[in-house]
């Protein structure tokens, strides 16, 4: 073990870079190095026998086995939870581990749940599907309809999922609102803010209970690793801690140096998504061969003026309709040169996928049109290129 001394940066006391940069930092090691070390080991050493008596006593910067944490997961913890402002961050080996996890720690047997209906498919699965074997009962509501979200609300709702942006809508829900129909009832309010970032948007400045993220995307930004995370108050993070201690989705550590390292750009990048995003949706919204755009920055998306109330930009990702015909949707895609098919975002990489081929092809197509997946609908994760680089690539597939 090394001596840890670790960068105090205050969380409303620096700019976003200043805490991207420094905060969680191990800032003087025994190698003297300027980045935070890879501690690639499974089993912790004591060195005598005192340092077993002092085990049990919690003391930080003490590890044990891997599984239970480890130096450099927790300097990236700690860089996390200062950016999105929250007491604490539980890191987890991807973003689906970390709602999983978070649900187990947090329901028991005769609770209820409630997701939105346009909430992410594999989040939908799990608490429509395997939450029921532990019975735990699950309702699907329509995003944004706030009637039927608080019609939906039982003596035994324990907590309310949903996601603001969605995917692949981007829809976004108003969180004061959300917060005055859930007050005074003991109910949980996670929200997956993956698309928004904490640069765009921070959940736990509304009264959301718990924040989760996929790090893989933005956090990450660059393709590379896959995490997530859920931030919020201790009292609610040690349960999802003690959770994860046992089910075992935990990060390794070459992971969580490639985050650590890709969060040191997060306000550049992020800054380069939401200019890039906002010059891709007006360009595709004013091309001929573009039926609809969805992007919460253009004043024709549904939820533009809440976005702009709670959101400090709009991000990456641009959904699009062109002619539904699945054929002519991928001889557009094979005629792109630059922007990647891939299902993901976030990345460094513009990416673009076509989610009734990708992400629903095991739907039929009357399944997908009842979840509102059109043969024409797009969504484009816009990269850091140049934006015009972007849109040429773009005019000339379409062309």
């Amino acid at each position: 073990m090394y001596p840890m001394t670790k960068k105090k940066i205050k969380k409303n006391g620096a700019g976003i870079s200043t805490q991207a940069v420094h905060a969680g930092e191990i800032r003087y090691n025994e190698y003297g190095s300027i980045t935070t070390p890879i501690v690639q080991t499974s089993t912790f050493i004591f060195k005598n026998t005192e340092e077993i008596k002092k085990l049990p006593q919690g003391i930080e910067g003490r590890f044990e086995y891997g599984r239970y944490g480890h130096p450099t997961q927790m300097a990236a913890e700690r860089k996390l939870a200062t950016i999105e402002g929250a007491e604490d961050a539980v890191l987890f080996s991807s973003g689906m581990s970390a709602i999983t996890t978070a649900m187990f720690a947090l329901l028991k047997a005769g609770d209820h749940v409630i997701i939105t209906d346009d909430a992410y498919k594999r989040t939908l699965d799990f608490c429509v599907t395997c939450l029921e074997r532990f019975q735990i009962e699950c309702s699907v509501v329509k995003m944004c309809d706030y009637t039927a979200i608080k019609n939906a609300i039982k003596p035994n709702t324990r907590i309310f999922f949903s996601e603001s942006p969605t995917n692949p809508y981007l829809n976004i829900m108003d969180l004061e609102r959300l917060m005055r129909i859930f007050r005074g009832r003991n109910v949980r309010i996670i929200s997956d803010s993956t698309f928004a970032t904490p640069y765009n948007q921070k959940p736990l400045e509304f009264g959301i209970d718990l924040v989760i993220h996929s790090a893989t995307k933005y956090l990450g930004g660059h393709n590379d690793l896959l995490a997530g995370v859920a931030l919020g108050k201790k009292e609610l993070t040690s349960q999802v801690r003690e959770y994860l201690k046992i089910t075992g989705g935990v990060i390794d550590p070459h992971s969580s140096y490639l985050l650590i390292r890709g969060l040191k750009t997060f306000e550049l990048r992020m800054q380069r998504h939401n200019e890039n995003g906002m010059k891709v949706a007006a360009y595709l919204e004013s091309n001929r061969k573009v039926r609809r755009v969805y992007y919460p920055g253009l004043r024709s998306h549904p939820h533009h003026r809440i976005a702009c109330q709670q959101m400090k930009g709009f991000g990456g990702v641009v959904t699009f309709e062109v002619r539904d015909d699945i054929d002519y949707v991928h001889r557009f895609l094979e005629r792109l040169r630059m922007i990647n098919i891939g299902p993901s975002l976030g990345g460094a990489e513009s990416l673009i996928t076509h989610p009734a081929s990708i992400s629903y092809y095991k739907c039929t197509r009357e399944q997908r049109l009842r979840l509102g997946i059109k043969d024409g609908l797009i969504r484009l994760a816009v990269g850091i290129e140049n934006a015009e680089d972007i849109i040429a690539d773009i005019e000339q597939a379409l062309g």
